[in-house]
Parts: structure tokens; sequence; C-alpha cells
């Protein structure tokens, strides 16, 4: 199985920048930021300002990562109790 990349312009701090990410990874930004009450270019300026050096279509994939693991504890957490 393999998605294509697909690459995006994104506003961050006034600038266009372009990120290129597989469907499944803007899909799940996309619901994290609907989650959020935010927007797709508001998350990636969040995640822009805290990547430190790191590409930042590799700091999205790595929070999205994080979100849904973070997301998967939690459920299993409360499956717990």
């Amino acid at each position: 199985m393999t998605d294509a990349v697909i690459k995006r312009s994104v506003m961050i701090a006034g600038h266009r920048t372009s990120v290129s990410l597989e469907q499944p990874f803007w899909d799940a930004l996309r619901e994290i930021a609907e989650e959020r009450n935010s927007s797709i270019a508001g998350l990636v300026a969040e995640i822009d300002a805290q990547r430190g050096d790191s590409n930042l279509s590799s700091a999205i994939r790595l929070f999205v990562l994080a979100y849904f693991r973070s997301k998967a504890s939690a459920v299993a957490g409360e499956r717990q109790v």
C-alpha cells in the first residue's frame, strides 16, 4: 500500500510554505484541527513553532502519530477502569 505524496501550500506566520504529506496524514491533520476548532493552517503553525530543527513534513507526521497514540492510550486507560 503506497499513498502518493501530496504537496499543499499553507500560510505560516504570514508566508506561504509547501508541505508534502501522504493523503492519510492530510486527513488526520484535518480531523485533529476540527477536534480543536482550528484550521489546518493554524495547527501547522503550532507544529512549526514547536518543531525545532526538524523538517516540517516530518514534524507533522510525528505530531499526528503522537496525537493518535495518546488518544489510543486514553481509550485503553478508560477500559481498564
